[in-house]
């Protein structure tokens, strides 16, 4: 390879490298100052509204006792719906057995069980089924605009503020303001999983942490910036809904939850396209189960990219909807981009590397006097190094922020983690494209910790 393809090499660098510098310098001044100078907000009285928890369940026995029992006895006047997606182990017999209560029965605790075929159909379909039941319970004549509906996974745990927090004047109390999304932590970003092999524990420790960096400085960064664009979106555990919200976009057949793999995005989309205003909480938070298994770790963000792949359908409506405005129109179809442009930057930000190693090949002598006395090992240090300060930054920021440490060196460490964590969504976003080529678009329930670990107690209470 000659001089003029080692040219072609180097405009191939500059041109990254500075896409990237530019891209850094905006992404840090519209996501991170934000979410950085956030102070908390006024909470509201949670009495002026009903609550109803929905936890859908599918083979749930090992944390749906606890999870039930947390819900009635922090939130006591809160009604709980638990849907047993047809389960094939004690879900809905630990629940029965936890509604029987000194002889009588709990009023606030109801089962909605389901049955194949209509069961087993996906998340969607048993947060609906939890719907239709309520509006049964309640009947025909009573009022909607003051009941909220929560959907808590059946690991989950909000925090016992939530309910004050979401009742704000800027939340709920604001009427037009049809659903809230809490921030998500993970409770097991501490626990250490169990098993005698001293690898496999410390790399589901640290994969554990990551999803918890991720969300709760990441994603309630991006979530933060959103409320800027009117965008936010809706996540599948401590999303608040109005009831009156849900009945708008329900349609003839009770059904406000669609068929995606995303349905927690795609209800968002809904409720942003028919007129509603979303809202986030960082001053409130939900507990879940962080996955220590690499291989549940990528089947479940498989599915979640190929729910995100799904959801491309709306963007015509997304586009035409007067309720959207043009910057939220653009945010939302970017973050529908965002698993194609994994898919293209996996084959694009290659190049600039495999020419180079091709270049050395053919004539080694030229390249290390490019390298060396050229300057070109400044833009390859500039293009890598901007492909991972977007990822880096966030270690420090969820060490000083979320952890209240002032380890410099261990927020360094957990930043450097997390862009490699980062980049297997690479991975997920190529298996979430094969599965929608070959039509595999059923959902399949990502298994708990405690399924493969037995005595396993993890601190989702604390």
């Amino acid at each position: 390879m000659g001089g003029g393809s080692i040219k072609i090499l180097l405009a191939i660098t500059q041109a990254f490298a500075l896409t990237m510098s530019v891209a850094f310098i905006v992404y840090v001044v519209v996501i991170v100052v934000p979410y950085l100078r956030r102070k908390p907000a006024p909470v509201g009285d949670a009495g002026d509204f009903t609550w109803h928890f929905f936890v859908p369940c599918r083979d749930e026995q090992t944390v749906i006792r606890e999870t039930v029992r947390y819900l009635r006895s922090t939130f006591r006047q809160a009604h709980v719906w638990v849907v047993d997606d047809d389960s094939e182990d004690r879900t809905a017999r630990v629940v029965r057995s936890i509604w029987r209560r000194n002889g009588g029965y709990d009023p606030y605790l109801h089962l909605v069980p389901r049955r194949r075929p209509e069961a087993r159909t996906g998340k969607g379909d048993a947060l609906n089924a939890a719907y239709q039941a309520l509006n049964d319970w309640m009947g025909p004549d009573a009022s909607r605009d003051d009941v909220v509906v929560v959907v808590v996974d059946a690991d989950g745990r909000p925090a016992e503020n939530c309910l004050e927090v979401c009742a704000a004047d800027h939340l709920f109390g604001d009427e037009t303001i049809g659903a809230v999304q809490l921030d998500v932590w993970m409770g097991n970003a501490g626990t250490r999983p169990p098993g005698k092999n001293w690898f496999s524990r410390a790399f589901g420790l640290k994969l554990a942490q990551m999803q918890d960096l991720e969300f709760r400085t990441a994603i309630a960064a991006i979530q933060t910036s959103r409320g800027f664009t009117g965008t936010i979106s809706m996540g599948g555990n401590g999303q608040f809904t109005r009831l009156s919200a849900l009945d708008s976009i329900a349609g003839p057949d009770e059904q406000p939850w669609r068929g995606s793999l995303l349905e927690d995005f795609e209800l968002g989309v809904h409720l942003l396209t028919a007129g509603w205003r979303t809202g986030y909480t960082p001053d409130s938070h939900v507990k879940q189960e962080g996955l220590y298994s690499l291989r549940r770790f990528l089947v479940q963000r498989t599915r979640w990219g190929q729910g995100t792949m799904q959801c491309s359908r709306y963007l015509r409506r997304i586009w035409d909807s007067p309720h959207v405005s043009t910057l939220g129109a653009a945010e939302m179809m970017y973050y529908l981009a965002q698993p194609w442009m994994q898919l293209l930057g996996s084959l694009l930000y290659p190049i600039p590397f495999i020419l180079l190693l091709f270049s050395t090949a053919g004539d080694p002598a030229q390249v290390w006097t490019w390298f060396a006395d050229d300057g070109a090992w400044i833009l390859f240090a500039i293009y890598g190094s901007f492909g991972l300060l977007p990822f880096i930054v966030w270690g420090p920021i969820y060490q000083f922020k979320c952890l209240k440490s002032r380890n410099v060196l261990r927020g360094l460490g957990m930043g450097f983690a997390y862009a490699l964590y980062i980049y297997t969504f690479y991975i997920t976003s190529w298996r979430a494209l094969f599965r929608l080529v070959r039509g595999r678009n059923g959902w399949s329930k990502t298994r708990r910790n405690t399924e493969h670990a037995p005595g396993v107690k993890v601190a989702l209470d604390s």
